[in-house]
């Protein structure tokens, strides 16, 4: 029967490109010598004691458990899902090979198996929050089996979302940062539908220092907010803004649009904000305009949200109601 796999590329999102670019998903362990000839998770507990003789015995446990399912459990057929750090979106492929050795990929991808990506771009918001608390799992790599994950995750790729069946199953350690930012994601959603996004967007930029105007709802010219420094804006840098409010990640063409409409307004800097984020060719185009335009997906967003929460009106803190807490991150993820 065939499995779903969280496998994670790096604490960071570091190893992201590597995967993406090269079809395959790689763990870490760098320790580690080639795993080709390790035939029982017993010797492969006896391999890690030895290469890791300061780590704890639950750390080693936890550390086996995951290079094993990975070396042996994770099978050509199954299903890989790859939360994506540096976008708001989730990778899913398929496993076309077994495991492999690969010390010339590098540090934090020595070992791998290769992959057949299915879709790069499916936006977090596709998911339902049961799956997404599982996609945030405090570990590289480990098994998504809760609430027909299987058969909801292939009806999704198939263009066949199943809903959501609640069932009992064991709950996978979550990263409760993610979690959070995915229930603030979810309320956003729901609220903040159509103009409203360039609402939220626009508070954002005053929080930031920005005196902006904002287009009334309707066909906009490619731009839904102006902006510029200094009490009455005309002060530099001057900015134009697109919102999208889509589930969808935008084409390119949305990004050059952008920077015809800058010209058209005499703007030196463009902000491009997209909640279901971006195609990978606005991705690889993106670095070209570093020092012109901006790329807001729904994380970015969120990421400015909070640092400037203290700082919007409290009509929308009422609306998108947050309380800080600290949390203990767990050290043994790998």
């Amino acid at each position: 029967m065939m499995a779903v796999w969280l496998v994670r590329a790096g604490r960071y999102g570091e190893r992201e490109n590597t995967a993406l670019e090269r079809g395959l998903v790689a763990i870490g362990w760098d320790k580690l010598p080639d795993l080709s000839g390790v035939g029982t998770k017993h010797e492969l507990g006896r391999l890690m004691r030895e290469t890791y003789p300061d780590e704890k015995p639950r750390t080693i446990n936890n550390w086996v458990t995951q290079v094993w399912s990975f070396r042996n459990r994770m099978k050509v057929g199954d299903l890989v899902v790859l939360p994506i750090k540096t976008r708001s979106v989730i990778a899913i492929g398929r496993v076309t090979g077994s495991y492999q050795y690969t010390p010339h990929l590098g540090e934090g991808a020595r070992h791998a198996r290769q992959v057949q990506w299915l879709n790069t771009d499916v936006p977090r918001s596709a998911f339902d929050q049961d799956l997404l608390y599982s996609f945030g799992a405090y570990l590289t790599v480990c098994q998504i089996s809760r609430n027909r994950a299987e058969q909801r995750i292939e009806a999704l790729i198939s263009g066949r979302p199943i809903a959501a069946e609640q069932e009992e199953g064991e709950l996978e350690i979550a990263d409760l940062e993610e979690y959070a930012r995915d229930q603030i994601r979810g309320l956003i959603t729901r609220k903040f539908k159509g103009h409203d996004l360039a609402r939220l967007v626009d508070e954002v930029l005053k929080a930031q220092g920005y005196y902006t105007y904002r287009s009334p709802e309707g066909p906009d010219g490619g731009v839904d907010i102006i902006a510029g420094r200094g009490p009455m804006g005309f002060d530099p840098p001057f900015l134009c803004v697109q919102v999208k409010s889509t589930d969808s990640p935008i084409e390119v063409s949305v990004l050059r649009e952008l920077q015809g409409t800058m010209k058209n307004y005499g703007a030196e800097r463009g902000l491009l904000v997209s909640w279901g984020g971006f195609k990978t060719s606005v991705v690889k185009e993106a670095p070209r305009e570093f020092f012109e335009i901006r790329l807001w997906d729904a994380d970015q967003l969120i990421k400015a949200i909070l640092e400037n929460y203290e700082r919007l009106p409290g009509d929308l803190q009422a609306e998108i109601p947050l309380k800080q807490i600290w949390v203990l991150v767990p050290d043994d993820a790998e």
